[in-house]
């Protein structure tokens, strides 16, 4: 079977079970199989496909099929322009938290060296954004699954910032308590599970093959931001920032977890204009 006709057969497939990017799905797996890009298949539509790899594509195309996200089959996904990899024990990294990563940035410019704490890092997708972009920080990146933190150290690893990053396994900020740190963060960073629980079984296939503790954030979404806000209190300087990411119906439940002690509480917007992540600033002269 030539290259045209094996992508024509596996987008048939595709859109039969409802996938609305088929097309694009069969080409980045075939691509993905045979280690070139996407470009080369159109310049390749005659060109015949070996038998193994035909089977194999057609064994992608079957986990698929049964919701297995996309990246999680090719093992990778690309975030704030990196490329890095993702398993099954991490939350895929979604576009809109790049969000997270730049307004960190932008809180934390000009300072001379940055101490930042990524907490529920996953794959690391915000630690290791952030120690590309930022060369003189510190960072600390917390999670609560020892395969998650293993992915984030080799995705750190990958992009030459393992030395610049700490990787704490626990639960939320409690790995700091105690430590040197505390009270010496410039700004921590939360992409934290916030779906309700009630929500879950009405999530898409694909969502529901994520692990479930990276998506269940109690009865109203905001149970892990409810115990964070108080901790990060605590590991932040005076002037410090908190930056949770939630879903745009949370807005208002999350700025009233914030007390008198917080002020500059600010509510910023993703790309499709939703109401995607909450700031606040800690009191005190920085």
């Amino acid at each position: 079977m030539r290259v045209k006709e094996l992508l024509a057969a596996g987008t048939r497939r595709l859109l039969e079970a409802g996938i609305k990017e088929a097309r694009l799905e069969a080409e980045v797996l075939l691509a993905h199989l045979m280690k070139r890009d996407r470009l080369f298949l159109y310049g390749a539509a005659d060109l015949p496909v070996p038998f193994l790899t035909q089977l194999r594509f057609w064994e992608l195309v079957g986990r698929r099929l049964a919701g297995e996200p996309l990246a999680y089959l090719l093992g990778k996904r690309e975030f704030w322009g990196l490329e890095l990899e993702v398993t099954p024990a991490v939350l895929v990294p979604r576009p809109e938290t790049e969000l997270l990563v730049e307004t960190g940035l932008e809180k934390v410019k000009g300072k001379e060296s940055p101490l930042l704490v990524d907490v529920g890092t996953g794959s690391g997708a915000v630690a290791v954004s952030w120690a590309v972009a930022l060369p003189q920080a510190r960072l600390l990146a917390l999670d609560a699954s020892p395969e998650a933190l293993s992915c984030a150290r080799r995705n750190a690893r990958r992009h030459g910032v393992e030395e610049r990053i700490t990787f704490l396994a626990g639960d939320l900020l409690s790995p700091l308590e105690a430590s040197p740190v505390m009270g010496k963060v410039d700004l921590v960073g939360a992409n934290l599970p916030y779906i309700p629980r009630a929500f879950l079984p009405t999530l898409s296939r694909e969502v529901r093959r994520e692990p479930r503790q990276a998506l269940d954030g109690g009865t109203d979404g905001l149970a892990f931001y409810r115990r964070l806000v108080p901790q990060a209190k605590k590991i932040l300087r005076p002037g410090g920032y908190l930056l949770c990411e939630v879903a745009p119906w949370q807005r208002s439940g999350m700025l009233e977890l914030f007390d008198e002690d917080w002020e500059e509480l600010e509510v910023r917007h993703d790309l499709a204009g939703r109401a995607r992540l909450v700031l606040a600033r800690l009191r005190g002269k920085a």
